[in-house]
């Protein structure tokens, strides 16, 4: 499996950059699972799609509203603190240098412009950089948290059979890779098939139900794991907005969500082990040929069965 693997990581990392090489990295996957050297990818075969009611939900212990309104306190936290710390160096700084109302004043109108700047250029990426950097540097347990959560569309990802083709755990990975404060960290997948359906229009059932499960699932195992879900925001607002686009009733978009949730839910549980591997390969930087190896050395028994 490492021999084979080390293919994939070739074609996944150096290569998949276009549609092209995608399929190409794909071919790569598709002719390992034939061979046998794995047995995960898109093993996954869920839970039966029906509607289901919050009574369901939280039969199987899951609450929604924990869940789906996650409430990033450790990152707000960091804000506050850097807000009064910045307002007691301010301060400070008028005693020594001796500033004057005016002075303070226009200091203050250059800092609002420099935030207003970075929302419309960066889409907050220069202050999302700066308390993400902050809260890893102070935080192990958010430094965990982002790990375990990016974890979770990552094997979700594959185990539906969407192929990672890389991932970052910090606003300043993410920057050093991709040169751009507009991206923050995250995974990438081989989803050219996936964006081709959504620029013509025409997406599948099938699509739509991976799509929701994978970006469902870094909430979604951040409420397993620690009782309520912090990042995940963006997610939620992004798969809201497709299925809006998709012209989905409410009613429709809600089962939707229920189903994804609790077939996403059932998964990361079946796969605990799993994930907690692949966190913790993740937070060492391993690639992701590695990654995909520590999935398929840490399947549940289950798992390793042939299709029927």
């Amino acid at each position: 499996l490492k021999e084979v693997n080390a293919d994939l990581e070739r074609a996944v990392e150096e290569d998949a950059t276009t549609p092209e090489k995608e399929a190409a990295a794909l071919r790569v996957m598709d002719r390992l699972v034939e061979e046998g050297a794995v047995s995960g990818f898109g093993r996954w075969r869920g839970i039966p799609k029906r509607e289901y009611t919050l009574s369901d939900m939280r039969l199987l212990r899951i609450d929604a509203e924990k869940l789906l309104s996650p409430k990033d306190t450790q990152i707000d936290s960091i804000r506050n603190v850097a807000n009064a710390a910045a307002i007691a160096a301010a301060s400070a700084g008028v005693f020594a240098l001796g500033l004057n109302f005016t002075d303070v004043l226009k200091l203050g109108v250059a800092a609002f412009a420099a935030k207003s700047v970075d929302q419309v250029v960066n889409g907050g990426g220069a202050e999302a950089l700066a308390l993400d950097s902050l809260a890893r540097f102070v935080s192990l347990e958010y430094r965990q948290r982002v790990s375990q959560h990016e974890a979770g569309h990552f094997l979700t990802a594959y185990l539906l059979g969407l192929l990672p083709k890389g991932y970052t755990l910090s606003s300043w990975d993410a920057l050093k890779k991709y040169s751009s404060l507009n991206v923050q960290a995250g995974c990438l997948f081989c989803d050219s098939n996936f964006q081709k359906e959504v620029a013509t229009g025409k997406v599948t059932s099938g699509s739509v139900d991976k799509f929701a499960c994978v970006a469902l699932a870094g909430v979604v195992v951040e409420f397993i794991t620690f009782g309520q879900a912090e990042g995940g925001m963006a997610d939620i607002q992004q798969l809201d907005s497709f299925m809006n686009a998709l012209g989905f009733t409410q009613m429709k978009v809600q089962n939707q969500v229920r189903w994804a949730v609790l077939n996403t839910a059932a998964l990361l549980r079946e796969h605990s082990a799993t994930h907690k591997a692949l966190a913790e390969a993740m937070a060492e930087g391993k690639s992701v040929g590695d990654c995909i190896y520590v999935i398929e050395s840490n399947l549940p028994v289950s798992q390793l069965q042939p299709l029927e």
